[in-house]
């Protein structure tokens, strides 16, 4: 048996989303269908236009997610029909290596997934003539039903709005936990955040509940500069290179305790400055995504005599299955702002628009709301 879904595809690199009729298999063993209710507008999709990331094309794009369980398959456990469930965009499985030290953010099933298949090598989702089509990180948002893992959705509390919740399933934990697990932020710290589009505003949110004392925004975008000073930002410039006169000014001359990389796409000159911009033993955590290729201009010497730290952090080294639901009770508390995060809804038509906006830097976050 198999159910109809209508989603945005991306077919080849440097194309445009085609938003069309899907054929949707059902749930097997281990598997939900959720009826997705909206989807945040990821750079991390875009990266499948530009290539950024090397996937393998066609696939359903969208892996920012927060819909309903509509069905269930065999052997589920976790979840029931009905629940309110956030997605998560790397799995959980619970019981392997990393999973059993608290690590799932590099839960071993998450390997594999640029071909957007699930573990057994197959697809959820195909064109009306059959042929199997991928999906992102084997959920595929842009769709408004998809068939994923149990272990890719997290029970929510059912009072939060979808496109609220969506938020949290990739942007907000990546960017507040990249400051928090991350870089290690504490009380009275100066921290640059490098980039403030949707996960680094989220990064600066986190910088301030951790307590630093300077939560420095960079960023060549004024209107992002704005907001991040309404989301906890202390001071805001146009460059590292700009922000470093204050940030000597206010820690003796030594550089800031951390740097944490979230621009959309970074390179290895940028991951330099930043790491320049770190005092001693300060740490540098890179967040963003850049091509696969080799190069750090930093000197080895620095890193060894000044004791310096520079970490990659993926899923801001969160555990979607604690920190998915903590993150929304701090919304719900008042202490974590996500309503203020989203700039635009767009319908799935709009979705090649809602990248244009990005691209444009007009937007901290587009949510994609579906109709059913």
């Amino acid at each position: 048996m198999s159910t109809t879904a209508r989603g945005a595809v991306i077919s080849e690199v440097g194309g445009k989303w085609e938003v069309d009729d899907l054929v949707l298999a059902e749930p097997g063993p281990g598997e939900v269908r959720i009826k997705v209710m909206a989807s945040g507008l990821c750079h991390s999709d875009d990266h499948l236009v530009t290539g950024d990331i090397p996937n393998t094309l066609p696939l359903v794009g969208g892996h920012e997610g927060a819909g309903v369980i509509d069905a269930v398959g065999p052997g589920v456990t976790r979840l029931a029909v009905g629940d309110h469930v956030a997605t998560a965009y790397l799995p959980a499985c619970g019981t392997c290596a990393w999973c059993a030290q608290g690590m799932q953010y590099i839960c071993d099933t998450g390997a594999g997934m640029e071909a957007g298949f699930m573990l057994d090598g197959t697809a959820r989702f195909a064109t009306q003539s059959g042929r199997p089509i991928g999906a992102m990180q084997r959920l595929g948002t842009f769709a408004n039903y998809l068939v994923t893992s149990q272990a890719q959705a997290v029970k929510i509390d059912d009072d939060i709005p979808f496109d609220v919740a969506c938020l949290v399933s990739c942007g907000v934990a990546t960017g507040w936990g990249s400051a928090v697990n991350g870089a290690g932020v504490r009380p009275r710290d100066t921290t640059l955040v490098v980039g403030v589009g949707g996960v680094g505003i989220n990064t600066v949110q986190g910088a301030h509940h951790a307590g630093a004392a300077h939560v420095v925004a960079v960023d060549p975008v004024a209107f992002k500069r704005d907001r991040a000073l309404e989301l906890g930002a202390t001071h805001a410039y146009a460059s590292i290179d700009e922000a470093m006169p204050f940030v000597r000014s206010v820690t003796n001359g030594q550089g800031a305790d951390s740097a944490v990389v979230t621009v959309g796409v970074v390179d290895g000159q940028l991951i330099a400055d930043a790491f320049g911009a770190v005092r001693k033993e300060g740490t540098v955590a890179v967040v963003s995504i850049g091509q696969n290729e080799p190069g750090i201009p930093i000197s080895p010497l620095e890193l060894v005599v000044y004791a310096k730290h520079l970490r990659g952090v993926l899923f801001g080294n969160c555990n979607p299955t604690r920190d998915i639901p903590a993150l929304l009770d701090y919304y719900k508390s008042g202490r974590l702002k996500l309503d203020e995060l989203i700039t635009r809804r767009y319908s799935l038509d709009q979705v090649n628009d809602a990248y244009v906006d990005m691209h444009a830097g007009l937007n901290l976050r587009g949510v994609l709301i579906h109709e059913h």
